[in-house]
């Protein structure tokens, strides 16, 4: 990897968990609403860079480029609702390194599984690693309900973010769609699809409250969001997906801490070694495969 590389994407790993950080302090307002004024938001304020780009570049999307981000934008909102749920049940130092860590996890035993592929030592250790991490982050004390309410939503959300990086990568690679065109049009999708939903009778009145209380969180957001996923694009037009994924999984490791020391969530050092022994496993799986 380059060294412009992995400025891109220790920078992206930076934003992530930020806004991450962001989604879970909005935890407690009504999910879809939220997730609906950062799309909304994200919209108005990159639309000036997505404008300026076509301006600048002359590029056009066509019909199988809006297609293929079509496909992304489904992947991306469910990633988004689960994610968002997760939080309101569970912790940030443990919803999102059980995320993080589950789409290299489930990619590789999909492998195994169904594809008749043979993973060395390396591989196994890397899923085993995985493992770890996810059982130390799902023991740090007796679960409760909603800490196993939590665990499940970032186990099934890290099914989202396997699904979304490899479609991704295709989408800039082979079918050669510019990153700023994608993270823009899966913005604008993700308002225009859940506007029904966040406009409808029961939710309306929501929108001005949840927007009084979390409008600094709103517009973090709407701005770190597309900011932390452009990065990662821009990288994989010249970098391999082993080679990103598993640095942009540094992110773990700053979440676990932000939520340590600015949520208040307890027992910080095992939740950092089993965020560790996470980005472990994603590493050790990245290298088996080069």
């Amino acid at each position: 990897m380059s060294l412009f590389a992995l400025v891109l994407v220790l920078s992206s790993a930076v934003a992530h968990a930020s806004w991450n950080l962001l989604s879970k302090q909005a935890a407690g307002a009504d999910s879809i609403v939220f997730i609906w004024l950062v799309a909304a938001a994200s919209t108005v304020l990159w639309s000036p860079v997505a404008l300026g780009y076509l301006a600048f570049t002359g590029d056009r999307l066509s019909w199988a480029g809006a297609g293929v981000i079509a496909v992304s934008t489904a992947l991306h909102l469910g990633y988004f609702l689960l994610l968002q749920r997760g939080y309101r049940h569970g912790d940030l130092s443990v919803v999102y390194p059980i995320a993080r860590g589950t789409g290299p996890l489930l990619a590789s035993l999909v492998a195994v599984l169904l594809l008749g592929e043979q993973p060395g030592p390396s591989g196994i250790a890397g899923i085993l690693l995985i493992g770890v991490g996810v059982l130390l982050l799902g023991t740090v004390r007796r679960p409760s309900r909603e800490d196993l309410a939590g665990i499940g939503f970032g186990l099934v959300t890290g099914v989202f973010i396997a699904a979304y990086t490899v479609w991704d990568k295709q989408v800039v690679s082979a079918f050669a769609v510019a990153p700023i065109l994608l993270n823009y049009g899966g913005e604008l999708g993700r308002a225009l699809v859940l506007a029904p939903s966040a406009l409808a009778a029961r939710r309306r009145g929501l929108i001005p409250p949840v927007w009084r209380e979390h409008r600094t969180r709103v517009l973090g957001a709407a701005v770190l969001v597309p900011l932390s996923y452009l990065l990662v694009l821009v990288a994989f037009t010249f970098s391999p997906v082993s080679v990103v994924a598993p640095v942009r999984e540094i992110g773990v490791l700053v979440a676990v801490v932000l939520g340590g020391r600015l949520l208040a969530e307890g027992d910080l050092p095992r939740r950092l070694l089993a965020a560790a022994v996470i980005v472990g496993g994603v590493v050790t799986i990245a290298l088996s495969q080069r």
